[in-house]
């Protein structure tokens, strides 16, 4: 039988998380952030690896072709693009009628994206960051978290008490934690295992 498994980095590869809060009283995990591109030596040492753009942009290709034939197959129509943003590949997929792509909160679109990965890691052998976005999903869905963080953040300020966010994907983890981040007087943590996920929003110490 081949192997098809591909190395499973959903937080590091998404989230990159800068702390973690101790779950059903385990210690608190290391910092597994871009845990992917990190290799452990013999002596335990991390060793940054080192992606090109061009192997990024090769992701790109691969991932876009994978996800032109699922759209032949399941007979569906738009237009793809592949880039590379931010230091990690993408593929987005513009069309109408896809909303069945991305399916309730963007289940389907995260189960697409974790097979067009896997679909990389086959040709290439190495765990990709791969973003994939339909129709425009992941930037609408960036604009409302943004909206709930700032929001989290202005109760927090108010009343110096921790706000607990609903569970979320890893992909919405980290645009909180990104909006967060980026403001004075207060912190984000993640806590709590998946499916339950979640964020919660303090002062900062």
């Amino acid at each position: 039988m081949t192997e098809t498994s591909i190395p499973r980095a959903e937080q590091s590869l998404d989230e990159e998380d800068t702390t973690t809060l101790a779950v059903d009283g385990d210690d608190t995990e290391a910092d597994d952030t871009e845990a992917d591109d990190d290799t452990d030596t013999a002596a335990g040492t991390r060793v940054k690896k080192t992606v090109g753009e061009g192997d990024l942009f090769r992701q790109s290709e691969i991932a876009a072709d994978y996800v032109e034939g699922l759209l032949d197959i399941l007979d569906y129509d738009g237009d793809i693009d592949e880039l590379v943003s931010g230091g990690r590949p993408m593929v987005e997929v513009v069309g109408e009628r896809l909303q069945s792509l991305v399916g309730q909160r963007g289940a389907t679109l995260e189960a697409l994206q974790e097979l067009t990965r896997l679909a990389v890691f086959r040709q290439t052998g190495t765990p990709s960051r791969l973003l994939l976005d339909v129709g425009g999903y992941r930037a609408n869905r960036r604009k409302e978290l943004a909206a709930v963080a700032k929001n989290a953040v202005e109760k927090v300020k108010e009343y110096g008490e921790p706000v607990r966010l609903d569970a979320m994907s890893a992909f919405e983890r980290k645009c909180v934690h990104d909006v967060v981040n980026a403001m004075s007087g207060v912190a984000s943590e993640s806590e709590g295992v998946e499916p339950n996920r979640r964020i919660v929003v303090r002062p900062a110490d």
